[in-house]
Order: C-alpha cells, then structure tokens, then sequence
C-alpha cells in the first residue's frame, strides 16, 4: 500500500493561497520520501503569519503553486490514497490552488486523520497537537512538513490496528 500524507499552509483566508506544502510519500509501511515547499501565493495578503510563521518576505521570490506543480505531483503517482488531517481542508487548498492556475486536479481519494484519530485510535480530542501527543509522535505543529509526517505517522498507526484487529 502506497499513500501520500500532505499538509498545506495558507497566507490568508482564501483556498487558493497556499504558501506551503508538506508532502510524505508512505509506502509498505515506511516514510519512502518527504518533502517541503515554500509557495508565491496569488496576492501579497497574509492574515495567518502568526500560526504558521510565513511571511510575505518568505515567499516573495518562491515559485508559485504552478511552477511548484512539477514538484508536488509525482506525489501523487501510484498512490492508493491521500490523507491529511482535516483532510477537507487540505483538499479545499489543493483544488483551489489547481482551479486557479488552470491544472487538473489528481482524482484520489482523501482520509481524514482527525476522523481515524476520534473513530479507530479512540483519541479525544482528535487536534493533531494532542493526538500526536498521545502516539508519542514528535511535531513542530504548523510547519507542513513536519504536520504532513505527523499525519503520516497517525495514518501508520491507524491501519496497524486496523490490521491487528482483523486478525
């Protein structure tokens, strides 16, 4: 089973204004690659610097979500499915961000980690600081690189016990 855990940054309040994506390719059961991108939003408008620490001057010069593209969907090849948590947010950005510079968006299926943590690992509240705190998980919360391996991590752990159970 192969499956990509993302986690996507925005500067404001706009789907399409993503400044940074947080890629974690797993595949039979182990982290096989990660990545993490700045991206040049569509407007200089950043309302949410304070969260996540990225800041216009970040991205002034970063390439933006279409020249980015190249990089972020070899991501997607091969996979059985995408998670993230929250997952609809992150899918809201993605395909915000593809709908604005005019590429297909990847047709795959999303997990939501917030979900598996509430219904298969019984952890509530299901906020990635305080699940990742029950799994032991380590996060720099806010940073997508590091929120997408988390998400990863938590995904791991759901289809372990999902395995365990079935057996």
């Amino acid at each position: 089973m192969t499956f990509l855990a993302i986690d996507f940054e925005t500067a404001n309040r706009y789907p399409d204004s993503a400044c940074s994506v947080g890629l974690v390719r797993v595949t039979g059961g182990s982290i096989t690659e990660k990545r993490t991108l700045l991206i040049r939003p569509p407007y200089d408008l950043f309302e949410f610097s304070h969260i996540h620490g990225i800041t216009l001057r970040d991205v002034r010069r970063a390439p933006t979500f279409r020249e980015r593209w190249k990089s972020i969907a070899p991501f997607f090849e091969g996979i059985d499915f995408a998670v993230a948590h929250n997952a609809p947010f992150d899918r809201r950005v993605l395909e915000a961000c593809c709908r604005t510079f005019a590429i297909t968006p990847p047709e795959v299926e999303f997990r939501c980690t917030v979900r598996l943590s509430r219904s298969v690992l019984r952890i509530k509240p299901a906020n990635l600081s305080n699940v990742c705190r029950e799994l032991f998980i380590p996060l720099e919360h806010h940073e997508a690189g590091s929120d997408a391996e988390a998400c990863a991590r938590i995904m791991m752990e759901v289809l372990r016990r999902e395995e365990e159970r079935q057996r």
